[in-house]
């Protein structure tokens, strides 16, 4: 594959062209060159789009492709080209498959099933057996045959006993945990945040403490056993502020937050539109804002879709039968970049979808320099559109965005000497 991509902006805080408007060859999936202008030759293909940006391929830390088990929610084929079509060429992909990702064959499972594929697959095992919670998994064999960290994805471990052996054990194999914060002994049955908007609907809520005080147990847990812990989601302004302290003290501890929770707040549910019944749920504006400044400051370290495909059978239910979830990966950069663009500079807007879940996973760095494989995302920021269902490629449409202005959009990804747009 041999391609020139005519005047982008590059976007790479590690790059001496960052902030410059350059000409990249690609040559055979080798940037070859870089430079003000390139004239292209014969048989090359250019790339021009209006607004054009560049920068290393975008990384997605959680999306749950339904695959094996829940193949009419998703394939992992057809996950992988909506994920291509969001501008990520990585994703780790998480337990939400029956049977879930617990020993090593199934990890085998979804690498030889996406070898091929222009998207990077990095699967996360399970924390424990059969996501029961009660027993470690089998770590040690999974790390061997890929897995990058081990989570029981939204299924929260209330044995705090296990957490400890969980830290202890991934640390001793030089890898880690990631846990989601929901102590359900506070929110059990809880359909939306707690607050003004469930009062007035009428739904059980969920209240702030359920995610702060399970967050708050784990770091003391990771406090006292050492290792290392992600908390893939957070989503209120005591979380950010909890993590805050927490690398105060040098614990080696990183989280994330949802798209979602950047742009939309628990208002969206006064039309009970089970599409917006996710976990976490949607917060206050006060949380958003928090969200925001945590980003900002680098408290937050990345930025996920969550993408998590649901049915119509799932999803169009009384409410509180509803699943939770919401796919993602398509509008994600439209999302979050709406939500950060007028606070936050593109670099490190950028930064939370390329360098950190790289740095967190102990993945090389992607630069974009001469002489490397092409591993990139190309990309417009400014350009504000309408997201419709036609931009749709998962298998459901289980999308709070549909009829939402979103701002930035993806011209295509190149990996593998590759380029899909």
């Amino acid at each position: 594959m041999n391609l020139l991509i005519k005047q982008a902006t590059i976007v790479d805080s590690t790059s001496p062209h960052n902030g410059k408007v350059m000409d990249i060859l690609i040559e055979k999936g080798i940037i070859t060159q870089i430079k003000k202008s390139i004239t292209p030759e014969k048989g090359i293909k250019t790339i021009e789009a209006d607004g054009l940006h560049v920068s290393a391929g975008w990384l997605d830390m959680q999306v749950n492709f339904c695959d094996p088990g829940y193949e009419h929610k998703e394939t992992l084929d057809n996950g992988l080209k909506t994920a291509a079509k969001g501008g990520f060429t990585s994703v780790c992909l998480l337990s939400g498959t029956n049977p879930p990702l617990h020993n090593k064959a199934q990890i085998e499972y979804v690498l030889n099933r996406s070898k091929n594929n222009l998207v990077d697959v990095l699967p996360i095992g399970t924390l424990s057996y059969n996501q029961e919670g009660k027993d470690l998994s089998e770590m040690y064999d999974m790390k061997l045959s890929g897995a990058v960290a081990f989570s029981d994805y939204k299924k929260t471990t209330e044995d705090a006993g296990l957490i400890l052996r969980a830290l202890q054990y991934s640390d001793n194999i030089n890898s880690f945990i990631i846990t989601h914060c929901d102590d359900k002994t506070i929110s059990h049955d809880g359909l939306i945040n707690e607050g003004v908007t469930s009062t007035k609907l009428g739904l059980k809520g969920i209240p702030v403490l359920a995610e702060e005080i399970m967050l708050q147990r784990n770091i003391q847990i990771l406090e006292y056993t050492g290792g290392k812990m992600h908390i893939p989601t957070i989503s209120t302004k005591g979380s950010v502020e909890l993590i805050k302290k927490a690398k105060v003290k040098k614990l080696n501890i990183t989280c994330g937050v949802a798209a979602y929770n950047l742009l939309l707040d628990e208002t969206e549910l006064e039309g009970f539109d089970t599409n917006f019944k996710v976990n976490p749920p949607l917060r206050t504006r006060e949380d958003i804002d928090a969200l925001k400044k945590g980003i900002a400051e680098g408290t937050i370290d990345v930025i996920v879709s969550d993408h998590n495909p649901q049915d119509i059978e799932s999803k169009d239910l009384e409410f509180d039968l509803a699943d939770n979830g919401m796919i993602g990966l398509e509008s994600c950069f439209g999302v979050l970049n709406a939500a950060l663009s007028s606070k936050i500079s593109i670099e490190n807007i950028v930064d939370t979808l390329t360098k950190n879940p790289r740095n967190i996973l102990g993945l090389p760095t992607v630069n974009i320099k001469e002489g490397v494989q092409a591993n990139l995302t190309l990309f417009n920021p400014s350009k504000k559109y309408v997201f419709e269902r036609s931009h749709i490629v998962s298998s459901n449409r289980n999308s709070g965005f549909i009829g939402k202005e979103l701002k930035g959009t993806v011209v295509g990804v190149i990996n593998k000497n590759e380029f899909q747009s």
